[in-house]
């Protein structure tokens, strides 16, 4: 049987791991190795792991300098010896049995698995279901014109099940030092998937505090997080050229891409908007923005006059 790797990258995260390496360890199907990759914290998070490791022999335990969460990702996939990968983020928590309602998928070894989200508040109550179409098998770049149009929640990285073979195959790795390196690395990986499913197994659970909610408030770090979008983009533009597509998922590609940074311009204020937009109209990004889907059509026409609008800011 298939075994599953799974990463848990840690940074400062005492109050929510155990909840989350409880989710893991209680699996239902039990070939599970647990990488947990801790990035340098600075709290009791490493006390709580080493509590798990002696209670658990699946649970591997590393500590690493702080490298940020691509670093941390890569770190885990180096020590990884499974057959299948999962991200599971140290603040959130899977479903105990994922693993097992998504194992005739992974006997059938499909290179990527999707599965679905479900929002909780701070004492884990249930917010929202985020639903999205699935699918059985279909190729990659099929998958991807799917998804792009009606899936809200294509790019994050824990919402895949991965076969490591088609990581290895591929070179895979997170681009380190830069933010947003699910939006850099989902779509252009699917692409070049033989095989997707997506389910309608909601296995993951996101949580949602008011911490969460308001740490995106650092105005440097806002902007970095722009700005490195914009990089992802011109990285992407480079990589698609070496990939074996139709000329029409490459033109969704830049949408998907373009639809993404376009809406980062309501994060930014004063001259790092000024900024931000004059990247944009640099790389003449507003060709691309078009509505995904026909509830979008609205969100369009307000997005087409607004970004016009800042455009004219110098």
């Amino acid at each position: 049987m298939p075994k599953v790797s799974v990463i848990v990258p840690v940074y400062n995260v005492e109050n929510t791991i155990g909840k989350c390496l409880d989710s893991i360890v209680n699996q239902t199907l039990k070939d599970i190795e647990i990488i947990v990759v801790n990035d340098g914290s600075k709290d009791k998070s490493q006390d709580i792991i080493d509590e798990y490791a002696k209670k658990y022999s699946n649970i591997k335990s590393y500590i690493k300098e702080n490298g940020g969460l691509s670093d941390a990702r890569n770190y885990g996939l180096e020590k990884a010896s499974g057959d299948y990968i999962c991200f599971v983020d140290s603040d959130d928590y899977i479903d105990t049995s994922l693993f097992e309602k998504l194992d005739k998928y992974i006997s059938r070894q499909i290179d990527m698995i999707k599965y679905k989200m479900i929002k909780v508040d701070e004492n884990y109550k249930e917010i929202e279901r985020i639903d999205g179409p699935t699918f059985d098998e279909i190729m990659g770049e099929d998958a991807f014109n799917t998804l792009y149009s009606t899936d809200i929640m294509l790019q994050p990285a824990w919402l895949y099940l991965y076969k490591k073979a088609f990581l290895d195959e591929n070179n895979f790795k997170y681009p380190v030092g830069k933010y947003h390196e699910d939006f850099a690395t989902t779509v252009l990986l699917m692409v070049k998937a033989k095989s997707v499913v997506s389910t309608d197994i909601y296995g993951y659970y996101y949580y949602q505090s008011n911490e969460s909610i308001t740490r995106g408030n650092d105005k440097e770090k806002t902007l970095k997080r722009a700005m490195d979008m914009l990089e992802h983009y011109t990285a992407m533009e480079e990589e698609i050229k070496n990939i074996n597509l139709a000329n029409k998922t490459k033109e969704n590609i830049k949408i998907y891409y373009t639809n993404n940074i376009i809406l980062k311009v309501e994060e930014l204020e004063g001259e790092d908007r000024k900024l931000y937009i004059k990247e944009i109209k640099r790389r003449n990004l507003i060709k691309n923005i078009k509505a995904r889907n026909l509830k979008q059509c609205f969100k369009k026409l307000l997005l087409n006059i607004n970004i016009n609008w800042y455009l004219k800011l110098r």
